[in-house]
């Protein structure tokens, strides 16, 4: 992947994020209200996940445990499709986790080495962050629905997260076009 798409794609994902909450869009509030726990989101964003993460177990090279990996593709595999039945409260948002997990290894692969374009800080440390937010509601999902819970208690504030996010994801955009 090159260095102005994994900057592009982030970017116009945070302005797609972000706009409706600028917009005041009374459908999007309904949507991230419902997010951590609803179903459809369940098995887009955790199956999308745990196919991503079997993929890569799939493909590892003899010094990652190449070896093993149909036993580890079996007990992951287990353990996904167990996810559903034994742990679905939140797993909606830790789907979205595992997502941003994995997509953090093309998006720093892209950006590595590329010493002479410092510009390019502006996604590493949107994936750097985005990746202790990640550990921390995969760990703690429920934290998701109380940030929403807060984002929807005043009526400024997810106008005001929104312009954030959105800003943050234009600059994203911008700068994919600067290397």
């Amino acid at each position: 992947m090159s260095l102005t798409l994994a900057t592009l794609l982030p970017g116009l994902l945070l302005l797609i994020l972000g706009l409706p909450l600028v917009l005041g869009h009374s459908g999007y509030a309904a949507v991230l209200k419902g997010f951590p726990r609803s179903p459809t989101a369940t098995y887009l964003l955790f199956g999308a996940g745990a196919a991503w993460f079997l993929y890569g177990i799939w493909h590892l090279s003899p010094a990652d445990f190449g070896e093993y990996r149909k036993l580890l593709f079996v007990a992951f595999a287990a353990v996904a499709v167990l996810s559903f039945k034994c742990v679905p409260d939140f797993l909606a948002v830790r789907g979205g986790c595992v997502l941003v997990l994995m997509a953090a290894m093309p998006l720093l692969d892209a950006a590595y080495m590329e010493y002479d374009r410092p510009q390019r800080l502006v996604l590493v440390s949107l994936v750097y962050a985005s990746l202790a937010l990640a550990v921390w509601l995969g760990a703690q999902p429920w934290r998701m629905r109380d940030f929403i819970t807060w984002l929807f208690a005043r009526p400024g504030r997810a106008r005001g997260v929104g312009s954030v996010i959105a800003a943050y994801g234009l600059v994203l955009a911008g700068v994919a076009f600067t290397y």
